[in-house]
């Protein structure tokens, strides 16, 4: 474990942003964690805790201590008649994990196909994807609290998941560090694939006999023709989560545009995709130097090469009025500013 100085960071963040960490350091192990908290060099100072920098906008040099989670293993820990509980430590990549399930036959996460970023990151978020988020597979989660460097679990109820939410972006935040996730996988799927372009998508590569590997190859197939690859355009996948409006709100809007789509959420609530909503505010394919948003997904603020994590930010401001202005409804970000 070797602690290093004004690193870049610029491959280890999607975006692909050119910014440095005062110190940086890659842990192995629940032990190499604990040792780098208790020394006293880096006790007083600000720490980030990196996986896959996929869900983070660098906006300026780190002044603290950068530590990338590097947690590996995957395995089988019990299993029943109906489930299999699959474990996976924090730094795994989250595509390789359902890559495992899926050869595996371990069934409920094939619609998460191709989802940036690492497993330790996926509760954080709630991350989901057509039909199907992280609390639908959920067991618990284990993660080590820095005050007390004592590993604790935490069942789906302790985690308080919402739509891209968890009690580890609120109350918690900062006050753990996850290290391991268990998964509650079916021996007999259930398909879903109602939600999005999946049925049509199926039916386009001529697949008309549904399995795990099936639907995750669809997934991987859509999400390929929508969104851009980090290792070719700077970008963190969806930067804005899809708004949840009242039923209400929702006619009144419909008024004024008929053809707006939404998603029911409950007998008041609906949500409404964000990517429609930029590209009608005139968005979508708007460049400016080298960062824009996506050609193809509205959804999706794109780095061409070096552009800074400022000037991103700031057109998602700018993008977050226009959608204010024409429509009274307020984007959030999925993407967490550094």
């Amino acid at each position: 474990m070797t602690i290093q100085q004004n690193f870049s960071l610029k491959s280890y963040n999607t975006f692909g942003i050119e910014a440095t960490a005062k110190f940086f350091v890659e842990i192995q192990s629940v032990e190499e964690l604990r040792h780098i908290l208790q020394n006293s060099d880096y006790q007083s100072i600000d720490k980030l805790f990196l996986g896959g920098g996929s869900n983070i906008l660098l906006t300026k040099n780190y002044e603290g201590l950068v530590v990338k989670i590097n947690l590996k293993g995957i395995k089988k820990i019990f299993e029943n008649d109906s489930y299999s509980y699959i474990q996976a430590g924090a730094g795994e990549i989250w595509h390789e994990l359902v890559m495992y399930c899926v050869e595996n036959q371990y069934a409920g996460m094939e619609n998460l196909s191709l989802i940036p970023g690492t497993v330790g990151a996926a509760p954080m978020q709630n991350i989901g994807a057509y039909g199907v988020e992280i609390k639908d597979i959920f067991e618990e989660l284990q993660a080590l609290n820095l005050e007390t460097l004592e590993i604790e679990t935490f069942k789906v109820n302790d985690c308080h998941f919402g739509y891209r939410e968890s009690v580890f972006k609120h109350q918690f935040k900062g006050k753990y560090v996850i290290t391991s996730v268990t998964f509650k996988l079916n021996k007999i799927p259930d398909y879903k694939v109602a939600y999005g372009d999946i049925q049509k998508t199926l039916e386009e590569m001529n697949i008309f006999e549904l399995s795990i590997k099936t639907i995750s190859d669809a997934v991987v197939s859509i999400r390929k023709s929508k969104l851009p690859d980090p290792a070719e355009i700077g970008n963190s996948g969806s930067f804005f989560k899809n708004p949840e409006i009242s039923k209400v709100q929702y006619e009144e809007i419909k008024t004024k545009f008929e053809h707006i789509p939404s998603y029911p959420i409950n007998e008041t609530t609906v949500k409404v995709p964000a990517g429609w909503l930029i590209e009608q505010a005139g968005w979508k394919g708007f460049r400016d130097g080298e960062i824009g948003v996506h050609t193809r997904q509205a959804l999706v603020l794109v780095n061409y090469g070096g552009g800074t994590g400022e000037q991103i930010k700031g057109l998602s401001v700018k993008i977050q009025a226009s959608v204010l202005e024409k429509f009274g409804i307020s984007l959030s970000t999925e993407v967490n500013f550094i």
